[in-house]
């Protein structure tokens, strides 16, 4: 008969700012275990700090086995409850607890939600930057690193009614991609609003791209609706969505046909794993949004392992957003997450099944202590009237 476990009880929550905009969370336990988590929320990084202040007076001294009553006690506790900045920061605490009970059962995670469903899982990287031009050289090289699958921006910033010929350059890059013989997304962002969105996505269909990502803005599961019933095109959201509460509009109005879930936003592994089983329900495939740091791809790939319809999840090596770090630099190996024929290989190690570089970590989060936290671009058009970006 096996020993008793003792509890592993919460000894440390810390959280490292670290280049090029990610916050990396490190969770210690009273029996030396050590797990990581990722709380970034791109240009409020500041607010989730912050929330983290409150975690440490709930949760320090707390039994990290608990995984969900911590979470359940994060998100009820405080009366108000969602929103991007608290979901973020249980997002990167529940992760971090999950990597350790993985580690302290010596098992990887997908383990802990049931054992694989596959032994890989696709993936696709990003062409274009912000600016979708010139993304022919992008993709050859995607194809080169072993992508199959590609996702770029639609448009610049645009106005809620603009010339039809910026949808035309649109249409004209997705076909460039496309001939090379490689999957693509096309990246709206909800920078366009129903005017111009509903004519992308007719003018779209006959490249039948992989999907559309955010042709509207969050705010609009109606129109979203309306756009599902009228075009072919697959229809991706839910990168600001932040629980199942808010998705469940879009999947009862049927305005979706893959949900992209943000691990690091939505209330990490154990809210993933939930809205895997939700958006299976209505027959939606799933495909975490990801454009963060590693320990939020291998939390995504956690879930997918164990997940029947999760297809495909983005990784954000050498993105346009990575200045100053990419993907691979806080890893002690990056060979985990080695692309080979447009797939990635099931993470095998204990945990998250990948290593952090503590030291990269500790010593890139002083130096960032004195630079300003990462902004989005503030754009406006030729009126100086602000812009979705």
């Amino acid at each position: 008969m096996s020993a008793r476990r003792e509890p592993s009880l919460i000894k440390t929550i810390e959280v490292f700012r670290v280049p090029p905009r990610w916050l990396f969370v490190r969770v210690e336990t009273s029996d030396g275990l050590v797990g990581w988590g990722e709380a970034t929320l791109e240009g409020h990084t500041e607010a989730v700090e912050g929330v983290y202040q409150e975690f440490r007076d709930r949760f320090l001294g707390s039994n990290a086995d608990n995984i969900e009553d911590i979470w359940q006690v994060a998100y009820r506790s405080g009366f108000y409850r969602g929103g991007p900045v608290l979901m973020s920061a249980i997002s990167g605490l529940d992760i971090a607890l999950w990597d350790i009970k993985g580690k302290k059962l010596g098992v990887p995670v997908w383990q802990l939600l049931g054992g694989k469903v596959r032994d890989r899982v696709r993936v696709y990287g990003w062409i274009g930057g912000d600016k979708p031009s010139d993304v022919i050289d992008g993709a050859n090289l995607r194809k080169s690193q072993g992508f199959t699958a590609v996702k770029m921006n639609a448009t610049e910033p645009i106005g809620w009614l603009d010339s039809p010929s910026c949808l035309t350059d649109a249409v004209n890059r997705v076909a460039q991609v496309k001939s090379i013989g490689l999957d693509v997304g096309v990246d709206f962002h909800g920078r366009l609003h129903k005017p111009m969105a509903k004519q992308l996505a007719k003018l779209l269909e006959p490249l039948q791209p992989f999907f559309i990502e955010e042709p509207l803005l969050p705010t609009q599961p109606e129109e979203f609706a309306d756009l599902a019933r009228a075009t072919s095109c697959p229809i991706a959201t839910g990168e600001r969505l932040f629980t199942r509460h808010d998705f469940r509009p879009y999947l009862e109005r049927r305005a979706m046909d893959i949900a992209q879930p943000d691990v690091s936003h939505c209330g990490g592994i154990s809210e993933l794993k939930r809205l895997a089983t939700l958006t299976e329900t209505y027959d939606v495939a799933l495909a975490p949004h990801s454009p963060m740091g590693p320990i939020a791809l291998a939390a995504c790939m956690q879930v997918g392992i164990s997940s029947p319809n999760y297809v495909i999840q983005e990784m954000s090596w050498q993105i346009h957003y990575n200045q100053g770090a990419d993907l691979f630099t806080y890893l002690v190996d990056s060979s985990v997450f080695d692309i080979k024929d447009g797939f990635v290989s099931a993470l095998e190690g204990p945990g998250l099944g990948i290593k952090i570089n503590e030291a990269a970590v500790q010593e890139a989060a002083e130096k960032y202590k004195s630079e300003k936290a990462w902004r989005n671009a503030v754009p406006r058009g030729p009126d100086s009237c602000l812009q979705e970006w």
